[in-house]
């Protein structure tokens, strides 16, 4: 079940992210730039373009270290240009191995 809250307190348990990235993201490189951030941060996800041009995140793993993929993605400093990013958080489901790209 997702929420829409601003994130776990217990920043050591694991949670799951879903984010949509928005703004000039596809095309640019994003989505590989998404899977080496997640990945050095040990995150299970994937990163998926979507139809109406945002790139859907989706990351696994301990609240810091998704806390830490959401201030990435946040940043400034991804390729292309990131206009907004809507979050919804929620209990891990387990079946995400590695982080891929669709």
């Amino acid at each position: 079940m997702l929420s829409d809250e601003p994130g776990p307190q217990d920043e050591s348990g694991p949670v799951r992210l879903t984010a949509y990235a928005g703004g000039r993201v596809q095309g640019v490189g994003f989505r590989a730039w998404v899977r080496l951030k997640a990945t050095a941060l040990g995150l299970a996800g994937t990163v998926t373009n979507l139809d109406d041009g945002q790139v859907e995140v989706i990351a696994e793993g301990p609240a810091r270290d998704v806390r830490a993929l959401l201030a990435e993605l946040n940043g400034g400093q991804t390729p292309g240009r990131v206009t907004h990013v809507s979050e919804r958080w929620g209990r891990p489901q387990g079946r995400l191995h590695g982080f891929t790209e669709h």
